[in-house]
């Protein structure tokens, strides 16, 4: 037999007399920690690029890149104000490295992604090997390996970065350190990583890990490629056109284990269909013109434009008469492992 309800005013007297025990009653919060649906606090949002250049290169006469350690701007969720994110599990920002600067070396438990945004001829050192930026490369910064920018060109150069600072901000197992030397010595020649594992072999006595692609370059003429020769072998998919995710070339994993990215073209004329999943995803448009049409907002988004996907929340995408190349990255390595993602094609 059920007990009766008490009075209002008991129950609060009783949640009084616990809180001073730290204890709270779990029936007052159940839905809101274990909902129907993911209810996520992010919201969408698409940040055009012609309205942030201004203030991010006037942020290049303001602070060096020596003094910042990193010259960012964070793209942070309107939904979560003071956090310092994208999505409740992701970062994302982008960085200014004028000519002739070097950002000092340093590494973290933290890793990151990098989409080269505008200019060419920095470039990113990863653990003795620079790699040279041009427009759509995506470069990777595993967990703790030693990372320097430098600029060598004449024009100020742009990337986005990603990085999974929330996700380790909530196991609290950030650590960081610094180099004694600004630019870390050059033990290997630009392109060796590329030469060794991204030719579909592998050194004959490389052991395969469970950590990131012994790859930290890809290069966007090699990735455009690949969905170019795609589009004229067979259709688009119905919801997501030509897509492909980079991959640790020795484990065929996720390039590294905490953040997925992936590339994809929407063909012209592509009109595509309603999807959602699990992952909340960052979206940036590498060339073409095109519209993501994410609940009830409509992005009209061009080259160089950021835009997020919260957690479950239905998206499909169109382009015009133009083929679209859009790059973007989530968390969803983590909710594979963690057997939680979820995905539904709903249209």
């Amino acid at each position: 037999m059920n007990s009766p309800a008490s009075p209002p005013s008991e129950r609060t007297d009783y949640y009084r007399r616990i809180a001073s025990r730290q204890l709270t009653p779990l029936w007052e919060s159940l839905s809101t920690l274990v909902p129907e649906r993911p209810r996520s606090p992010c919201v969408a949002h698409l940040w055009r690029y012609d309205d942030i250049r201004g203030p991010l290169m006037e942020s290049g006469t303001l602070i060096t890149a020596r003094e910042a350690v990193r010259r960012v701007l964070i793209l942070e969720n309107p939904g979560l104000p003071g956090s310092s994110a994208i999505t409740q599990s992701l970062y994302a920002g982008l960085q200014l490295i004028m000519p002739g600067e070097v950002a000092p070396s340093h590494r973290h438990t933290q890793s990151a992604l990098r989409l080269v945004v505008e200019g060419s001829g920095a470039y990113t050192a990863v653990d003795g090997e620079r790699a040279t930026m041009q427009p759509g490369d995506f470069i990777i910064t595993p967990s703790w390996t030693w990372h320097d920018h430098g600029n060598d060109s004449a024009s100020p150069v742009v990337w986005l970065d990603g990085l999974d600072i929330p996700t380790i901000r909530f196991f609290d197992c950030g650590f960081a350190e610094n180099l004694a030397m600004e630019s870390q010595p050059v033990s290997r020649p630009e392109g060796d990583a590329l030469a060794r594992y991204g030719a579909n072999m592998l050194p004959v006595d490389h052991a395969a890990g469970p950590g990131a692609s012994p790859v930290f370059a890809y290069p966007f003429v090699r990735s455009r490629e690949a969905l170019q020769r795609l589009a004229q072998a067979g259709p688009a998919d119905a919801w997501h056109g030509y897509k492909m995710r980079f991959v640790n070339p020795a484990t065929g994993g996720p390039a590294m284990p905490t953040m997925g990215a992936y590339l994809q073209l929407l063909p012209a004329g592509f009109s595509g269909r309603c999807r959602r999943s699990t992952d909340g995803t960052v979206y940036h448009c590498i060339s073409g013109r095109g519209t993501a049409v994410v609940e009830d907002n409509r992005f009209e988004f061009g080259p160089r434009d950021t835009f997020v996907v919260p957690s479950w929340n239905a998206v499909r995408f169109e382009s015009g008469g133009e083929d679209v190349f859009v790059f973007s990255f989530s968390d969803r390595p983590v909710q594979e492992a963690l057997c939680v993602w979820r995905e539904q094609k709903i249209s």
